[in-house]
């Protein structure tokens, strides 16, 4: 069996029957291979929404400057902040291990602007996006880009997402099949 980041944080103990061996992998060398092939791969800043996801993958991402934001709901708002590091001048990429809705990533987008990025791009693991929630990442003609999304990676572990919404901009699929592969090693 293989799990591909699922909400866990490294060292914590799964317990599956005597005939299940589970083989923990990540999508995050994907994406910095990604990163690598950006022009500006040398001003890449991470940003993580919230400690739950700097817990879950900062340790694979620490030779990159990070950002760590805190969020608050209050209903249906979400109130973003910048907790600790300096966006400013930078290609700021959040990262998360899933996306729902898409409000706090939207949030953090805002915050992160605010706090004087110059693009700010994102990557989940899983991209749900129930209700076509994703419509509202897709970029607009005459759009501020300011205001959105300069690159959203996620991977294809979700397939009804990669249909809807593959080959629209700002989304760029990252697929897990050589990375299931090698797990599997075949």
């Amino acid at each position: 069996m293989s799990i591909v980041n699922l909400k866990f944080v490294q060292g914590e103990r799964f317990y599956f029957g005597d005939n299940v061996l589970p083989c923990f992998e990540t999508g995050i060398p994907l994406l910095k291979r990604r990163l690598d092939q950006l022009t500006d791969a040398d001003n890449i800043v991470i940003a993580f929404p919230d400690d739950g996801a700097w817990k879950r993958f900062h340790k694979q991402l620490d030779h990159f400057p990070m950002v760590v934001c805190a969020k608050v709901r209050e209903g249906d708002k979400r109130i973003v902040r910048v907790k600790e590091g300096n966006p400013s001048g930078c290609h700021v990429v959040i990262v998360d291990d899933l996306v729902q809705s898409g409000g706090t990533l939207i949030e953090c987008q805002k915050v992160l602007a605010a706090h004087g990025a110059t693009k700010v791009s994102a990557y989940v693991t899983h991209a749900v996006f129930p209700k076509n929630s994703w419509k509202k990442f897709v970029h607009k003609n005459g759009e501020n880009t300011k205001d959105a999304f300069a690159y959203f990676w996620f991977t294809d572990s979700c397939s009804p997402t990669v249909k809807n919404i593959e080959n629209k901009a700002p989304f760029e699929v990252l697929s897990l099949a050589g990375s299931i592969a090698d797990a599997l090693q075949i």
